[in-house]
């Protein structure tokens, strides 16, 4: 007697991602209560089980949900504001007064909606944010039925959401223990910087991390001006610097490292410490080129993020992944760096490590919840294929993905998205625009 089951995937290609660089070819994903109960090949697995549905993909590769380790969801309202500019002169005269005059729970729940859908149109299963008004980006995410992780932002200058950096975090603290059932959502501590968190505030942080088993995600050696302000008003380096606050650890997420010395990297490494790497952010921020392949080679998880899409502009993990291929080549000066599958992995397995969810997603496992995206590969331009890992990382582009599932629930098919409004999304945003373009004159 066949086993009932809720979805049975046949596909062309499955790339699970682990074990490393497998691809399984005409073989089948059965899902049941969100979870990944087999995968086998598509003969065997239409005489084993008795789906609810099936969905042939008969020219598709299956991935896991991409994850994006790091971004500003609610950004996406802010996308194309004051561009071509430095870092610094981007943040004080253009986002840091736009924030102070607009930013409130409707802008956050707004343009994490619309980021949501953006992403998940990209076959991006899960996020990892950093903002204000983190519950809106809860509630949006929940609305959407995508995964997240919320960061617990903390700042040492007042905003609207919050006073000081005690309340920041005191009201952080509140939401995930309010939160903590919703099985898509997850919490980091999320201090801003260096240069906008005291040491004190990031001693408190480095208490709640250890007492509450959270990640911390946090900017980190973005620029070389971070660094030498932190050597001219602490004595060090702002990787030291945690290091002698006791944030060094297997729970920090080095955001963009890209100014990194040999000994950085040792310190990195040795306390087992993830980097969330954004090539596209730093490079139209001129911050500069990150060492990935040093740091991989280090055996320092360097997972893959977007930014945000005003810093980016675009949440599109899969050009992330290309740009992150070819630039760790470029950097180590060798063509066989950073090759296809590590490119991949970095986009999932890695991420989800980092988050300390890779017990959960970022491979396609039995066991594992059942985050997938299906990419088409009928177009003429990813014709011929010889690898579909190559394709993924250099040829595929999010306009490709045609069907992505969160826990095992269906939310773009063929490309859209049934379960959204895109019409009042898209209302919002032009809503927002015209705000924003005012509070910029």
């Amino acid at each position: 007697m066949p086993t009932a089951a809720d979805t049975l995937l046949m596909a062309r290609w499955i790339v699970p991602v682990v074990p490393r660089a497998a691809v399984l070819e005409h073989h089948a994903i059965v899902i049941a209560n969100g979870v990944i109960v087999d995968i086998l090949p598509a003969n065997t697995a239409v005489e084993r089980y008795a789906p609810t549905r099936v969905i042939h993909l008969p020219d598709h590769v299956v991935i896991p949900g991409l994850i994006n380790l790091h971004t500003h969801a609610a950004m996406t309202l802010m996308r194309g504001l004051a561009d071509d500019l430095p870092l610094m002169t981007w943040l004080r005269e253009h986002i840091w007064p736009v924030e102070a005059k607009i930013v409130g729970a409707d802008f956050v729940r707004d343009g994490s909606l619309l980021a949501c859908a953006e992403m998940l149109r990209g076959g991006i299963t899960c996020f990892n944010d950093m903002y204000f008004f983190p519950e809106a980006t809860a509630q949006a995410a929940v609305q959407a039925r995508m995964r997240a992780a919320i960061g617990i932002i903390a700042v040492e200058f007042p905003s609207a959401y919050a006073t000081d950096a005690a309340d920041y975090l005191s009201k952080g603290i509140a939401l995930r223990d309010q939160m903590h059932d919703e099985s898509l959502l997850s919490f980091c501590l999320a201090p801003h910087a260096p240069y906008t968190v005291s040491d004190a505030t990031f001693e408190r942080i480095a208490v709640y991390a250890a007492e509450l088993d959270l990640p911390v995600h946090t900017h980190l050696h973005e620029t070389m001006d971070e660094i030498r302000d932190s050597v001219s008003s602490h004595g060090v380096r702002p990787l030291q610097r945690l290091k002698n606050i006791g944030l060094l650890g297997p729970n920090l997420i080095a955001v963009h490292a890209v100014h990194l010395t040999s000994e950085d990297i040792a310190l990195l490494a040795q306390h087992g410490c993830h980097v969330a790497h954004c090539p596209t952010s730093n490079l139209k921020l001129a911050s500069g080129l990150a060492p990935i392949h040093a740091l991989s080679q280090a055996g320092v998880n360097v997972g893959l993020g977007t930014d945000s899409a005003a810093s980016n502009n675009r949440l599109d993990m899969l050009s992330e992944l290309r740009l992150a291929a070819l630039l760790g080549k470029l950097g180590a000066n060798d063509a066989a760096a950073i090759p296809a599958r590590q490119a991949l992995e970095m986009a999932t397995i890695n991420a989800a490590r980092a988050l300390g969810l890779d017990a959960q997603i970022g491979s396609l496992e039995i066991g594992k919840r059942a985050d997938i995206a299906a990419i088409h590969f009928s177009a003429p331009e990813l014709s011929p294929c010889y690898d579909p890992l190559s394709h993924l990382a250099y040829a595929a582009g999010r306009e490709h993905v045609s069907h992505v599932w969160v826990d095992g629930e269906l939310l773009v098919e063929n490309g859209a998205l049934p379960q959204l409004d895109i019409a009042d999304i898209m209302a919002r945003a032009g809503y927002w625009r015209d705000k924003i373009q005012q509070a910029d004159a």
